[in-house]
């Protein structure tokens, strides 16, 4: 899918919405859809049903919401305004791996 800077958040303890939050990146809108659909379908086929998605068609911003796994994938301009990373991390370093 090649999302870009991919930062999972330790929630645990922080709130009840969700134990682990995934950041990503895409470079387009089009890159933003194609993710966000390419891990909502990897999702269903993983079991998993009742899985929610917001903020298609415009695609700055996709939240997919699995239970216990929130995933936002964002153009890079939308996610360093709302910078989810810093609000979220609370002074834990939040782990950053390759797509």
């Amino acid at each position: 899918m090649k999302a870009e800077d991919i930062v999972t958040i330790d929630l645990t303890g922080k709130t009840a919405i969700a134990d682990t939050m995934v950041v990503a990146s895409g470079r387009s809108n089009r890159h933003v859809g194609s993710i966000a659909d390419n891990v909502t379908e990897a999702l269903h086929k993983a079991g998993l049903k009742d899985i929610r998605t917001e903020g298609q068609p415009h695609c700055d911003w996709v939240l997919i919401d699995a239970g216990d796994v929130i995933v936002h994938v964002f153009r890079p301009e939308v996610r360093e305004f709302y910078n989810l990373e810093k609000m979220w991390s609370g002074g834990r370093t939040a782990s950053k791996r390759a797509s």
